[in-house]
């Protein structure tokens, strides 16, 4: 995102991987016309000519999140979309939007829009079958987080000590309270030497938490943060028993959301320029054409080339019969091979498919790196053995229809380390600021909710630095629970204790 003067432009070139999850989705050849106040859409009339000017680069939540607010400011809007459509890189597979995603829910009353379920039930599968079944958590009595959590859900298989062996995990919970001490206390270690090193069982470990992280975080335990881990479990699932409840669209993102999202910006004057790259920057004495080499001499740029993707391949498939799915979303892992899978009845969830007679389901593949070769033919011979374990008789069904995507390097790798390498809202360029997954932020969220969250604060900044108009008020997630709050306190001081005896700090933390 790009904050400017009347004259003022600084319009950066990214590489791909920039391109992909930090807020540079889109590339424009050339906005030099409408910077200038210029192009087709030539107005020069004294007001305009007042209007201090903004290009954003990504079309995503952040993107669009950054423009809705400085629009609504007043200020003139340029987005810039890469030609991957709007919404890319956001839109990756079938998205739930969990009840925390405060944020999200109050745009989408803004706009007027009604694009989700009721909220939704769903399970969890391994290669042995049904392993979880999840209520609508917000139905049933609240108890204090973590028990309502572990009394509440339903586990098929797993037996009552395992369950137990949870608890002590509550420690790291409380210790990791998403301060920048402790994301980088945390991030240097894998998600499966955190439960190791607090004692959760080996059943616990293979039937629940690894299957969990493969479809939450997109890759296996032992290739994730575990501060990444705690982060999400924790806003997720352990903050308040009902933020693990969720509803989806009733059809894709893009045309509930995304679509009626961006006529409400170019109603308000927003300009949207696809399928263009970024290739240049001018406009102020201080700044000539750079280009991407000199871009990436800048540590805060440079870093994030460390940073990592994974590849994804999303299957709609429609069958020749009709086949009962239990629940509306579902998630599944745990097979031979280091993928997850969450997989959708799209009879129950979109609108287009429901009353049919036939079954029209979706699966979305993660870490799907063995699929992303494959033929399409190749792909449903692979998969379709693996929701069969899931969903019974699907294996008498014939596929009469079929649509795969594939997205290389389509969402983020939160991997051991990777904290380091991430970057701040604020960059080098004084009037450069960035938003997206790989953005540092201590509001909390994540997935889109975070996006989205980082679009208005990146928005924010563009009104601090061209001092005119009003901050967007974000929302904050829910506030711990009084014991956590408590526990969380004492665990600070106990910390700050220890940090004063001699040699604290010699030993490796």
């Amino acid at each position: 995102m790009l904050a400017m003067s009347k004259w003022f432009m600084l319009t950066p070139c990214m590489s791909n991987i920039y391109n992909k999850r930090v807020g540079f989705s889109g590339r424009a050849d050339s906005v030099r016309a409408h910077v200038e106040g210029g192009g087709d859409n030539n107005n020069n009339s004294k007001s305009n000519e007042k209007r201090k000017k903004v290009v954003v680069v990504g079309s995503g939540w952040a993107g669009l999140g950054a423009a809705h607010h400085l629009c609504n400011q007043g200020f003139d809007v340029t987005v810039l979309d890469g030609g991957g459509g709007i919404g890319s890189p956001d839109n990756v597979g079938i998205q739930g939007f969990w009840y925390p995603y405060k944020n999200i829910f109050s745009l989408v009353d803004e706009l007027g829009i009604k694009p989700f379920t009721s909220w939704t039930r769903s399970a969890q599968y391994s290669g042995e079958g049904l392993e979880v079944e999840f209520p609508v958590y917000q139905e049933l009595p609240q108890l204090p987080t973590p028990f309502g959590t572990l009394y509440h859900t339903q586990f098929v298989r797993l037996p009552f000590v395992d369950r137990l062996s949870s608890l002590p995990l509550m420690a790291a919970v409380i210790d990791f309270d998403n301060t920048d001490v402790a994301w980088k206390k945390y991030d240097s270690i894998t998600a499966r030497e955190l439960f190791k090193q607090f004692g959760c069982s080996e059943r616990l470990y293979q039937d629940i938490f690894s299957p969990l992280l493969q479809v939450g975080l997109f890759a296996p335990a032992e290739q994730c943060s575990a501060a990444a881990t705690l982060g999400l479990l924790y806003y997720l699932i352990l903050a308040h028993q009902k933020h693990f409840d969720v509803v989806f669209c009733r059809g894709t993102t893009t045309e509930k959301i995304f679509e009626p999202w961006v006529e409400s910006l170019k109603a308000k004057g927003c300009e949207m320029l696809e399928g263009k790259t970024l290739s240049w920057l001018s406009g102020s004495p201080h700044f000539k054409k750079l280009s991407r080499k000199a871009l990436c001499k800048r540590g805060d740029f440079l870093r994030v080339l460390n940073l990592a993707a994974i590849d994804v391949v999303t299957v709609k498939l429609r069958l020749d019969r009709k086949v009962f799915i239990p629940n509306p979303s579902n998630a599944c892992a745990g097979f031979n091979d280091l993928f997850g899978c969450t997989f959708f009845d799209l009879n129950a969830i979109h609108d287009a498919h429901k009353g049919e007679t036939e079954t029209v389901l979706e699966a979305d593949f993660y870490h799907a790196n063995h699929l992303l070769p494959l033929k399409d033919d190749l792909v449903i011979e692979r998969v379709m053995p693996y929701l069969s374990k899931c969903i019974n008789g699907l294996e008498k069904a014939n596929v009469v229809d079929k649509e795969i995507r594939r997205f290389p390097k389509g969402l983020s790798h939160f991997f051991p380390g990777s904290y380091k390498y991430m970057m701040r809202g604020s960059t080098s360029f004084p009037n450069l600021f960035m938003a997206g997954d790989w953005i540092i932020t201590r509001q909390g969220s994540w997935s889109q909710e975070k996006s989205y969250v980082t679009g208005l604060e990146a928005a924010n900044r563009v009104v601090d630095y061209l001092e005119e108009g009003s901050f967007a008020r974000v929302i904050p997630v829910e506030e711990d629970e009084p014991h956590i709050e408590a526990l969380r306190n004492l665990n600070r001081r106990l910390n700050e204790i220890l940090s004063q005896v001699p040699l604290s700090g010699y030993f490796l933390q």
